[in-house]
């Protein structure tokens, strides 16, 4: 992986959920493992995983939030900046709710809750 991929894996979600997501950033970055399928985790969970370069913009964001039927859990891991960057995109769609970071010195491994704009106020 290099300094600007970041690693992302979603789950406790529909399937319909992470190819919102998956979909959304594909939008702004083009993934480089190619489209995401389900993946069977520990205990039987489905999780969706694919890994993203935010060096070179895909195209654009959503022009809007993009509507979940519940909230999905995300894990994205990378370097600090390649982090930050797919962090702010997803800000900019969903409503992000931080669930904890570990840091190390080249990498960082964020741990996020994303919910519909309009159900965060709700």
């Amino acid at each position: 992986m290099t300094s600007t991929e970041v690693t992302v894996v979603l789950g406790d979600c529909a399937e319909t959920d992470a190819r919102a997501v998956l979909a959304a950033l594909g939008e702004a970055f083009p993934s480089a493992e190619g489209p995401a399928g389900p993946a069977a985790g520990g205990g039987g969970a489905t999780v969706w995983t694919s890994v993203f370069d935010v060096a070179a913009p895909g195209g654009h964001s959503p022009a809007g939030p993009v509507p979940l039927g519940r909230p999905v859990t995300v894990e994205a891991q990378g370097g600090y900046g390649a982090v930050d960057r797919l962090l702010a995109e997803l800000a900019a769609v969903f409503a992000v709710e931080d669930q904890g970071t570990a840091a190390g010195d080249q990498e960082k491994d964020v741990h996020l809750r994303l919910r519909s704009r309009a159900s965060q106020n709700a």
